[in-house]
């Protein structure tokens, strides 16, 4: 090891006094090269185009220095190497509304990802989820900002439990996937303030050491060289102390990012390296602006690899143990939303003994996109694979929508009848133009090379990016039908990373569970939860409406877009439109009753204390939801929003008294003509949403001094 490697018990004292003779030490060239990661491309043909085969050298480091760089993984459903844990999507576990889950799933990824080589990862995804029709849905939490906040956050801490350092990402506005690169996304000051960025805000409050920007531009320029985001706000009003880098490849497009705020460029010096020194040595760079950067990179690498690790050490049997796949197992129960159901649910055993399970995607291994969050587990349990190890392998009868003599077959043999629907890789996901992005075949540095990644693709069609509608498929509309006009009970599973429309079929089906995208274990919890061996608690985390007019405007060939301050609950209460199933909605085999709302004012914010009491016949999860509604006087927005929520397990009749907190700063609004969060005195009323979409409310007014 060398004498100015990183060094576990190094006091901050000494890490410091490390870093400083780095920097004396190190040439110009070699701090200009810590600011690129590096050999990617020749690593990625290696692997045969598989997306995180190896721990990638993501930034920092020096090798005449034995100072090791950072080593990159991707998530967010898991570990993007070997044969993970594969969690569900995000977007699951977003309607789990589990933080505490949420951070025990990124402490998995931290030890999966330190027992594969890996100190820094991009699991930590938290754009909002501002149209369905966004391809990466599947790799957010939802559609509001605080809820997202907290989810992401979770996520970070997890992962910096065994440090590994977080990042979270795409910083910001990056909401459609097939321009990714080159949109334009208008938005003023005070929508950017107050809805898509307070999520980033508090992940950054919360620890996370890294910053990922995104692709798109804001008001007119990119992201990944956008002072005012990098410098102004994220440095400047948060004081966060972490690096950022580049998303990658199209990350940035001219040298002077160092000087906005980017300090790795990812994943090869296409602008940086060579230019970058050329621009220094031209006096074009403030050479203080490197050795600022390679400072905020050492100094967040130095504190995590100097610190004390949890375990003694990291082995590659740590990966997808048993008590790790457990997690992913509980989280695929916690996450299923029970859209619908006319009682036909949960099965009773007794008199199901023999199910039709129908549709393609019935049988088949489908736990997300295929892009940078792909995970490969040791193995998958689908749909049909979980109930046939319910019921048995003979009271399972399979047919798919192609073959509609074959399903009216089944439905006649069956007790009752799943029709598994919704998307793929194919369908939703990382924009993957020709089937594959050939990085591998680039051998020289330059912009020419994004050119070329962009236009050696695969020979297959494209897969992924943002959905052309949102319904389902006409054959698979056409399977639903089939089946309910068996007369028998139907249950339809939805699998899918968003809202998928349901107008055309839902009058016609007794029961409704979207399970998104469930991971490894998927079929395992669908099985229980269409049995009653657990009750669903998943609440959806966005609205999904009775038309696709009711949501905001979405193109995925836009050059510019203008986002505005409202989208998913907050547009539709405001166009007095009811969606057909809102945001928090999800019902449950147990029933929650509320009494005792109270509010009070307490140091920095309000206490709000509700009872909540199982009066049904099974255990439930319950999750409460707080809204709060701004007095008259304050700037006109949103009827209400989201500001806390927290989950309990209650067995039948038991009872339990639950505070949650909303801080002073969350009813803050931003006022663009002072440029400053301003607090507006007098009545406000928070406002607990049932699963069932009944409102709750209590009245505390504020006065000014609070």
């Amino acid at each position: 090891m060398s004498e100015l490697a990183p060094e576990k018990g190094l006091s901050p004292e000494q890490q410091e006094a490390r870093i400083d003779a780095i920097l004396a030490e190190t040439t110009m060239a070699e701090k200009v090269a810590m600011m690129s990661g590096r050999g990617f491309f020749v690593q990625y043909a290696k692997s045969g185009r598989r997306w995180g085969s190896e721990p990638y050298a993501a930034g920092g480091g020096c090798e005449r220095l034995g100072i090791p760089p950072l080593f990159f993984t991707d998530g967010p459903r898991g570990v993007a190497r070997g044969h993970s844990t594969c969690f569900p999507c995000s977007m699951a576990r977003g309607a789990t509304f589990d933080v505490d889950l949420e951070r025990r799933i990124g402490e998995v990824m931290s030890i999966e990802a330190r027992a594969q080589g890996c100190t820094l990862s991009g699991a930590v995804c938290m754009n909002l989820l501002r149209h369905p029709g966004w391809g990466r849905a599947q790799e957010t939490y939802g559609e509001d900002p605080h809820h997202l906040g907290e989810m992401g956050a979770a996520l970070a801490v997890g992962l910096q439990t065994h440090n590994v350092i977080a990042t979270v990402k795409h910083f910001a506005v990056n909401s459609i996937e097939n321009v990714r690169f080159t949109v334009d996304v208008r938005c003023d000051d005070r929508t950017m303030r107050e809805v898509y960025l307070p999520h980033f805000k508090r992940a950054i409050d919360a620890g996370c050491a890294s910053v990922m920007s995104a692709y798109n531009q804001w008001n007119g320029v990119y992201c990944g060289q956008h002072r005012e985001l990098l410098t102004d706000i994220l440095r400047g009003e948060w004081g966060f102390d972490g690096f950022v880098h580049s998303d990658w490849i199209y990350g940035l497009r001219n040298v002077y990012a160092a000087s906005a705020g980017l300090d790795v460029e990812n994943p090869e010096p296409l602008v940086f390296g060579d230019s970058l020194l050329a621009a220094v040595e031209a006096g074009h760079i403030e050479p203080g602006v490197i050795d600022t950067a390679c400072r905020r990179i050492l100094r967040t690498q130095y504190r995590f690899a100097c610190a004390e690790d949890p375990l003694e050490a990291y082995t590659p049997d740590l990966v997808a143990r048993p008590e790790h796949v457990a997690v992913a197992l509980e989280a695929a129960r916690k996450s299923a939303v029970l859209l619908k159901n006319d009682g036909i649910l949960p099965f009773d055993p007794a008199r199901v003994r023999k199910l039709a399970v129908l549709g393609r995607l019935a049988d088949k291994e489908n736990t997300g996109d295929f892009g940078s969050s792909r995970v490969h587990p040791a193995y998958v349990v689908t749909p049909a694979e979980g109930l046939r190890r319910r019921l048995g392998d003979d009271s399972v009868i399979l047919a798919e929508e192609t073959d509609l003599p074959a399903v009216r077959k089944a439905c006649a043999e069956a007790d009752a009848v799943v029709v598994v629907v919704g998307r793929t890789h194919e369908d939703e996901g990382e924009y993957i133009p020709g089937g594959g992005i050939d990085l591998g075949r680039i051998d020289s540095p330059g912009l020419k090379a994004v050119t070329r990644a962009q236009s050696t693709n695969g020979n297959g069609p494209d897969i992924g990016g943002d959905r052309a509608d949102l319904d389902l498929s006409p054959d698979q509309v056409a399977l639903i039908r089939e089946a309910a006009a068996s007369g028998k009970p139907v249950v339809v599973v939805i699998i899918a990373g968003s809202a998928v429309m349901v107008e055309d079929w839902v009058d016609t089906t007794p029961a409704i569970l979207q399970t998104f995208y469930a991971g490894m274990e998927g079929g395992t919890a669908l099985a229980e939860l269409l049995f009653g061996d657990v009750s669903p608690s998943g609440r959806l985390p966005f609205s999904v409406a009775r038309s696709i007019d009711d949501y905001p405007f979405f193109d995925r060939t836009a050059r510019q877009i203008e986002y505005g301050p409202l989208h998913g609950y907050t547009l539709l209460e405001h166009k007095g439109v009811a969606p057909r199933f809102g945001f928090g909605h999800g019902l449950s085999y147990a029933e929650f009753r509320y009494r005792a709302l109270k509010l009070r004012r307490e140091a920095g914010g309000i206490e709000v204390q509700v009872s909540v009491r199982n009066a049904g016949v099974v255990t439930g999860d319950e999750t409460v939801l707080a809204f709060v509604r701004h007095p008259p006087g304050a700037l006109e927005g949103p009827d209400r929003l989201l500001r806390a929520f927290t989950r309990v397990t209650l067995a039948p009749g038991e009872q339990k008294t639950l505070r949650l907190h909303i801080p002073l700063d969350a009813l803050r609004q931003w006022d663009p003509a002072t440029r400053e969060w301003v607090f507006f005195p007098g009545p406000y009323k928070v406002c607990l949403q049932t699963r069932q979409g009944q409102l709750i409310e209590q009245g505390l007014t504020l006065a000014p001094a609070a």
